[in-house]
């Protein structure tokens, strides 16, 4: 993966730590809850195809956004947070080239092939 898309994955996990810097959670809630999405993963148990879902569905960054706005519009702290968390987790996986997945499996990624 280029540098330049890295550079840019990190500056969004960046702004993540930023605005949850915003909220009035202690910092120990980011890092229990920043690999919380990762969980999204346990879908392959059922299928390649629930698995990409369910993973894509967690990791999209748009959804992230409306999460955080809602939370935002609706003065609703922990949607904030909960939009935080996906959004900052998701630059975090694809600054290490984890994209969204398609239905061939989890190693093949809108990025590239994982591990090759």
């Amino acid at each position: 993966m280029k540098t330049v898309i890295k550079l840019e994955e990190l500056g969004l996990f960046l702004l993540g730590i930023y605005l949850f810097s915003l909220l009035n959670y202690q910092w120990w809630w980011f890092l229990v809850l920043i690999l919380v999405p990762d969980f999204s993963m346990l879908g392959y148990v059922i299928s390649n195809k629930a698995g990409a879902f369910s993973y894509n569905v967690f990791h999209h960054k748009g959804l992230a956004i409306l999460v955080y706005l809602a939370g935002c519009f609706l003065k609703i702290e922990v949607l904030q947070l909960i939009g935080i968390i996906l959004l900052a987790h998701s630059a975090m996986d694809r600054a290490f080239g984890y994209g969204l997945k398609y239905e061939t499996g989890f190693k093949y990624t809108h990025l590239g092939e994982i591990g090759k």
